[in-house]
């Protein structure tokens, strides 16, 4: 797919892949809109939203999911199983986020709404959540 050469995203930490390329496929989709409440989005593959999952929305991929924006719906990356599969978002807001066979909410209590992008993976065995810093930032930091 051409998105993958389209951005400059390098460097999604420590143990995680480098490179796009290595996120984005000949098997990925880019949807260009918002998906409201009662939309939906199965994929066998990757899915890339220029836009919002909003509450009541479901996105599901056999890849990995990445928002260019909010992602406050439902979501589930490698839904064929895939435990390498991360959900990526500006603002990572699930009502439910599902990799592989792992099934997570955020807190009841929870309001904070982080500024930053943010991504899901399974380490060390269950859905954790980390800062997105993007090559520029690391940059920066090194300066």
């Amino acid at each position: 797919m051409a998105l993958a050469n389209s951005y400059s995203v390098s460097g999604f930490g420590r143990d995680i892949p480098a490179d796009l390329d290595e996120l984005v496929d000949e098997k990925t989709i880019l949807v260009q809109r918002t998906l409201r409440s009662g939309q939906s989005i199965y994929y066998n593959g990757n899915v890339v939203i220029l836009g919002d999952v909003n509450p009541g929305a479901e996105v599901t991929a056999t890849g990995n999911v990445i928002v260019m924006g909010s992602l406050r719906g439902v979501v589930h990356a490698g839904a064929g199983g895939d435990e390498n599969a991360v959900v990526m978002a500006f603002h990572l807001q699930p009502t439910q986020l599902r990799i592989a066979n792992h099934i997570t909410r955020p807190p009841d209590n929870e309001t904070e709404d982080a500024d930053y992008p943010e991504m899901a993976r399974i380490k060390d065995g269950v859905v954790t959540i980390e800062f997105f810093q993007t090559a520029g930032e690391r940059q920066a930091k090194s300066i």
